[in-house]
């Protein structure tokens, strides 16, 4: 006899939906105001906002990047291609460990950030926060994280073992 696939309650299939509308909907508000802003994709202001405002030596190995942003290895060496190539970010050997690539945002990449980050949080602002109370934000992120935790607790995909080809 087969067995009956696993499904989402009611409760939890509204839930989800209500995640991916709300998702999907913020990201494409905060895209466009990327590229009007900065002509910068969301992952490209990913890896430029991690290297800004959250490394204390403007500095960050791909590796580490890749898994920061959830992306993979050969998009990321794309994505910081085309920043380096607009002179946003520099890549060097990583004095650390010479297998690695360190990329390090430049002066021109932190006034780029500068320039799109009044923009974005006011799309923010607008889009997510706008009709929730202090209250019900603070809610928001307290059940977030335990998800967030437990998606992020699983090896990121730049960490996995490589298939041999």
């Amino acid at each position: 006899m087969p067995q009956t696939p696993a499904t989402l309650d009611a409760v939890q299939l509204g839930s989800y939906f209500a995640l991916m509308d709300v998702a999907g909907l913020l990201r494409h508000a905060v895209e466009q105001q990327l590229r009007d802003d900065g002509d910068l994709s969301y992952v490209q202001f990913q890896l430029l906002a991690r290297l800004a405002l959250d490394s204390p030596t403007g500095s960050e190995r791909m590796t580490d990047l890749a898994d920061g942003v959830v992306y993979s290895r050969s998009g990321l060496t794309y994505q910081v291609g085309l920043l380096e190539k607009v002179g946003l970010v520099d890549r060097a050997p990583s004095v650390d460990d010479e297998r690695s690539v360190t990329v390090t945002v430049t002066e021109a990449g932190r006034e780029r950030v500068a320039t799109v980050i009044p923009g974005h949080v006011e799309v923010v602002r607008q889009q997510l926060f706008a009709v929730l109370s202090q209250q019900e934000t603070r809610a928001l992120g307290e059940l977030l994280a335990p998800v967030r935790e437990h998606m992020r607790s699983a090896p990121p995909r730049s960490a996995t073992t490589r298939r041999r080809r």
